[in-house]
């Protein structure tokens, strides 16, 4: 199968599971698990932090990361399409008793600092106390600039907010800059990165930060149940993926190019936007109407998708080759000729 539908598809290569098979473990919630240790200690030092924590999910780094910064009746400033705010269950609202203050996103990926600036609550008892300035990058494969961050960082700066970046992503954001991960999270006081996205680990994010803040995130990160034990089987993929799968991130992101303009040639195909391994395309109204179901036609050819009516997000990762890349364009020729 070519799965298109998301980088989180990927399965662990042989030498993959062989560091999770070989891996040394202890019992982490005591602190005792020598592979998350390291997995933490490495991630740190690549993101230019103090220290850095394991968790199981995405979703649980940056519930973890905004239960460390803020209390009930405090609020975060962040994105109306951001991932912590559309997509991660209302988290912070549910179980932190944080209030999120959405502000337009641009096309870009980027949200509007004029209003966030402007949300930035006055001392005042009627209103939540505004503690935090999340930004996400990439932002559906889009890149934030280091200027764009830097923006960011100043305005949490004049009104004393803390800065946390959704970095699920943040390895293709450094690759496509040409910088260094840590240069990416330089600007912000927490980070968030995910090991199975892009790099191909079966799961895992990990939380980095001040050592203070990273500390309270750990009790958090027990709150939530997610205290593990002999954690180093799955740590030890996190390993093997930052030492083999950060620079390879860039063939991703050619080969998202190459569908792009591929699909870009067909007529009656639009691409909405090609950032890194993103592709977004839609398809003419006339053209859905007299061509088979995509989805099912393209699956009946061994490709994976996944469409919102005529809509659709391609993801390349480690498991689409550039073969893959031609088989889907040809594909999409013949079924939509």
């Amino acid at each position: 199968m070519i799965d298109l539908r998301s980088d989180t598809v990927t399965r662990p290569a042989p030498a993959m599971r062989a560091a999770m098979a070989a891996a040394e473990v202890g019992d982490d919630v005591y602190g005792e698990d020598p592979t998350v240790n390291e997995l933490q200690e490495a991630v740190a030092e690549l993101l230019g932090k103090e220290a850095a924590l394991f968790v199981t999910s995405g979703t649980q780094g940056n519930l973890c990361g905004l239960l460390a910064h803020c209390g009930r009746g405090d609020e975060y400033i962040v994105g109306d399409h951001a991932h912590t705010y559309m997509y991660e269950g209302g988290g912070a609202a549910v179980l932190g008793s944080i209030q999120p203050q959405p502000v337009p996103r641009h096309d870009d990926g980027m949200i509007d600092l004029a209003a966030a600036e402007d949300a930035v609550k006055s001392p005042d008892h009627h209103f939540a106390r505004t503690r935090l300035l999340c930004l996400e990058n990439t932002a559906d494969g889009r890149v934030l600039t280091l200027d764009q961050m830097d923006a960011s960082a100043a305005l949490a700066d004049r009104h004393g907010l803390a800065h946390h970046l959704d970095g699920a992503r943040l390895w293709n954001a450094a690759v496509a800059l040409g910088v260094t991960p840590a240069a990416v999270a330089a600007p912000f006081d927490t980070v968030s990165v995910c090991l199975s996205k892009g790099l191909g680990a079966p799961m895992g994010s990990v939380l980095a930060g001040p050592a203070d803040l990273i500390d309270e995130a750990h009790k958090w990160r027990k709150m939530l149940g997610g205290g593990l034990r002999q954690a180093g089987i799955v740590a030890a993929a996190g390993l093997y993926a930052l030492e083999h799968h950060i620079d390879r991130l860039a063939d991703d992101h050619v080969n998202a190019a190459r569908l792009a303009d591929g699909l870009a040639a067909i007529d009656g195909v639009k691409i909405d936007s090609c950032a890194t391994n993103m592709v977004f395309i839609r398809i003419d109204t006339d053209l859905v109407d007299s061509a088979p179901n995509l989805a099912d036609a393209l699956a009946g050819r061994g490709i994976e998708t996944r469409w919102k009516g005529s809509r659709s997000r391609l993801v390349t990762h480690l498991d689409v080759t550039a073969d893959d890349i031609e088989t889907t364009i040809e594909a999409f020729t013949d079924l939509l000729a």
